[in-house]
């Protein structure tokens, strides 16, 4: 049990996320996912998160296991090309994962997906929220497209904006 980390977690507040991630910025974050929504096949989710609460926290639960729980309750693995991609940032860390369904997995090495989470928390030690978000979108976009282009009958599966939890 780490006290630094439970402490920390514990003194996120609503507030905090809010500030950082304002409706201005979750807007634009938005847009962003819809843009690249329309030139690929695959979805992408945003999630952040203030911190962990409860059981999850004080059992140590790792911000990559919780972003597979998330990934499995947002339902991004639910989709026809399996392609989906949760972007998750677990604020009172500062880490960020990227848990991508097996369609998109195996076309992409897990080292990429760790080089974008590094990018984007480099991104946040500077409080560039919406930057740090936006540029790992396009980012992860650029694989989506690179392997499963647009092919002009794609609906949209998931929803689009950011989920705040």
């Amino acid at each position: 049990m780490n006290i630094q980390r439970i402490v920390r977690h514990l003194l996120v507040t609503n507030g905090q996320v809010k500030r950082a991630f304002p409706p201005s910025t979750l807007s634009r974050i938005e847009q962003a996912i819809k843009a690249s929504e329309a030139s690929h096949v695959g979805e992408v989710r945003f999630a952040v998160e203030g911190g962990l609460d409860g059981v999850p926290l004080f059992k140590g639960l790792s911000p990559r296991d919780r972003a597979i729980e998330l990934f499995s309750h947002l339902r991004v693995w639910d989709t026809q090309h399996n392609t989906g991609v949760l972007i998750y940032l677990l604020l009172a860390d500062r880490a960020v994962e990227i848990v991508a369904d097996r369609g998109i997995h195996a076309k992409v090495e897990s080292q990429e997906w760790f080089r974008v989470c590094r990018q984007m928390e480099e991104a946040f030690r500077r409080s560039d929220f919406e930057g740090g978000v936006v540029r790992g979108v396009e980012t992860v976009t650029g694989y989506l497209v690179q392997h499963f282009p647009s092919n002009g009958d794609d609906s949209n599966e998931l929803a689009d904006e950011p989920v705040l939890l």
